[in-house]
């Protein structure tokens, strides 16, 4: 069985050319295994989404690799990069993206009907329950709160077994409360379901709950910490100003 989920080897990304090019990638290579919790944090203009949209095939880098697993997103042509993105890559916004006039079971099993699959039941029931939506599934976002709605779109992301969940400020339109619960939910399907999340935020409570974090700066990895708390990632966040 493999134990990564996703690397990026040598990753550059140059928008424009010539005397107005910028590079918001440069040489980035990174390793996440299966089973782990990352965050990425960094300041404006880190490179932070772009690096988002190049690991997650939503973008193709100027040079370098990014491989899910064994396949090496860039040697795919859109057909099929759309395939892996539907199948392999859950993803979750800080928008949630809900389609307002489905239920909430219908939302979580979308990305499988885009496919013409069926959900499998138990493990749909599974995912239901894990995210706290028992008793939900007839309703719609409209009826839910936003750290509901919230676990409606992790729910989506885990519903197709994907080898990666990749998560953009999941709490960037949550209270702190509510944050904090979805978090944990988050932290929790990677310890209890061995799931692999990569989360870009800008919030060094958010950062804490992850197993570690990548630090950005000006396109370029700038370190890691390990075992991450609030003050540790605020701290290094001083600091990046000094790469």
């Amino acid at each position: 069985m493999r134990t990564v989920a996703l690397s990026l080897r040598a990753v550059r990304k140059v928008y424009g050319s010539g005397s107005g090019a910028v590079t918001a990638l440069d040489d980035v290579t990174l390793t996440v295994r299966r089973g782990t919790f990352t965050a990425v944090m960094g300041p404006s203009g880190s490179g932070k989404s772009t690096f988002l949209h190049c690991a997650s095939g939503m973008d193709r880098p100027t040079s370098g690799q990014v491989l899910l697993g064994d396949t090496d997103l860039g040697s795919l042509k859109e057909a099929a990069l759309t395939e892996v993105r539907r199948d392999r890559i859950g993803f979750v916004f800080q928008a949630y993206n809900l389609l307002p006039s489905l239920t909430v079971e219908q939302n979580i099993t979308l990305p499988l009907r885009l496919a013409g699959r069926r959900a499998d039941a138990a493990w749909l029931s599974q995912v239901v329950a894990r995210v706290g939506l028992d008793g939900r599934l007839s309703r719609h976002p409209s009826e839910l709160s936003g750290g509901q709605q919230q676990r409606v779109a992790i729910a989506r992301a885990l519903v197709a077994r994907p080898e990666v969940v990749l998560a953009d400020e999941p709490t960037g339109a949550l209270d702190s409360r509510t944050a904090q619960q979805v978090l944990e939910l988050l932290r929790s399907i990677v310890d209890e379901m061995g799931q692999t999340v990569l989360m870009v935020t800008h919030d060094p409570v958010a950062a804490s709950a992850a197993h570690s974090v990548l630090f950005l700066a000006d396109g370029r990895l700038a370190g890691e910490l390990i075992s991450p708390t609030p003050e540790k990632v605020a701290d290094r966040m001083t600091r990046l100003g000094e790469w």
